[in-house]
């Protein structure tokens, strides 16, 4: 993203070649325009993730409409008492935003619309101070409201702070445009000023471009002078001095104007993205609440079938037509299908994987089975607990094969089914399970017995 940032300031396009702005523009917004409607109009989103993330989609639908108004949205950013406000003000030309001598003047974020450059309506934000001690919150605001600006001012009034420095770093992964302002500038001699300018463009280093460090003076400090009346007599006089924003004014001009509808389209997307990337998390979550539900309901439904079935085979028939039934089902909840074919297929891989396990374990089948007939079912009781137990075992092994390949988009990706499963052998507590197992198959079998 920085180096296509880097790009988009030197006036390319995507194939190198020299881009109209206006016209790069246009296709960026059209671009991210679509990709917002579209995560935002998804109908196989669930309603449960959509209310999770109710903030966020609010937050799109915003984004969205500013895109199809044409605004930016420029923040004013930094510790509390460094001018925020009064830059804010001074850009507008009139006091829109509260400023005073009270630490953290500015308690929530506030929106002015400040002037249209090229073709785009701009809009200024103040946001509260980052290093209230009281003020979490309103710090936490200020880093969200910095992150769906297209463009941040950092404001600050002297050589930057631990905190500042820290601050400025994490809005540098946001990846959006910066601009350092040193404020009260007027403060300083030549000399002192451009030290410190100097000392900024350090620690911006790999954040801020050294051409946008710039020296400001928002609110000039009244400059003094000596008065004679009528009368001959010397007077001193405070006499109230211009703003000069002359050189943050320039460099914000020639930004937006160039790029200003790509940062806003830019910012955007990578807004969208973050937001579907959590979408995708907190629906791979659920389908693994679900999955993991699924499995253990078959793996209970299986392990009764076979402790109860007292005819001889047959309850290894029934246990393979749970087993495929279960893959079936699991690819309904990953919303990958699978026909019969696939999950008896699928169902052959996973056993061929687990050879020898499968073989030690449906050897116990055979014998319990053979018990059941030799005696007429009345060896269930002493071999249901076993049997049933190891039978839950192979279908969580099944079940969490058949997830693994899902998930991976019926794919066992680079490591190939022989490596998946046994990386879900090693992760499965065998011995735990089959405890598990055996408890909860005895007492559902004391259920049906009362029954």
């Amino acid at each position: 993203m920085r180096a296509l940032w880097q790009r988009l300031r030197r006036g390319l396009d995507g194939r190198g070649q020299a881009a109209s702005p206006a016209s790069a523009g246009d296709a960026h917004t059209n671009l991210a325009t679509a990709s917002l409607r579209a995560l935002l109009d998804d109908a196989s989103i669930p309603a449960a993730v959509r209310s999770g993330l109710a903030a966020d989609f609010a937050r799109l639908e915003s984004m969205l409409a500013r895109l199809e108004r044409g605004e930016l949205h420029i923040a004013v950013f930094g510790r509390v008492s460094v001018g925020k406000s009064a830059l804010a003000n001074a850009l507008l030309g009139e006091d829109a935003f509260a400023v005073g001598v009270l630490h953290g003047t500015t308690r929530e974020a506030s929106e002015r619309s400040w002037r249209e450059v090229a073709g785009s309506g701009v809009h200024l934000i103040d946001t509260p101070g980052i290093d209230e001690l009281d003020g979490e919150a309103r710090e936490r605001l200020a880093f969200e409201v910095a992150e769906v600006s297209d463009l941040v001012i950092f404001v600050v009034d002297g050589d930057m702070t631990q905190r500042e420095r820290d601050a400025l770093v994490t809005l540098g992964q946001t990846d959006r445009p910066l601009l350092l302002a040193l404020n009260k500038a007027d403060r300083y001699g030549e000399d002192e000023r451009e030290r410190l300018l100097q000392r900024l463009r350090e620690h911006a280093a790999g954040h801020v471009q050294p051409e946008d460090v710039v020296a400001i003076s928002a609110q000039p400090a009244p400059l003094k002078r000596l008065r004679v009346d009528a009368d001959g007599i010397e007077q001193a006089e405070l006499v109230e001095r211009m703003p000069d924003l002359d050189t943050l004014r320039e460099r914000l001009t020639a930004v937006l104007e160039r790029e200003g509808r790509t940062l806003a389209a830019l910012n955007a997307s990578l807004f969208a993205g973050r937001v579907s990337d959590q979408v995708a998390t907190r629906i791979a979550a659920a389908r693994r609440e679900l999955a993991g539900k699924l499995i253990r309901q078959y793996c209970l439904a299986k392990a009764v079938a076979v402790a109860l079935n007292p005819v001889p085979v047959a309850d290894l028939l029934a246990a393979g037509a749970l087993d495929a039934a279960l893959v079936m089902h699991l690819g309904r909840v990953y919303g990958l299908p699978l026909t019969k074919k696939e999950a008896g297929s699928l169902i052959a891989v996973i056993f061929a994987q687990l050879a020898a396990l499968m073989g030690a374990i449906w050897g116990v089948h055979l014998v319990a089975s053979a018990l059941k007939g030799l005696s007429a079912g009345l060896s269930t009781v002493v071999t249901a607990g076993a049997q049933g137990a190891l039978a839950w075992y192979a279908t969580e092994l099944v079940g969490r094969a058949a997830e693994k390949y899902l998930v991976g988009g019926k794919s066992w990706g680079d490591l190939g089914p022989k490596r998946a499963v046994a990386d879900i052998v090693a992760s499965l507590d065998r011995d735990s399970i089959l405890r598990e197992a055996r408890s909860e198959i005895l007492k559902r079998l004391r259920e049906r017995a009362r029954d």
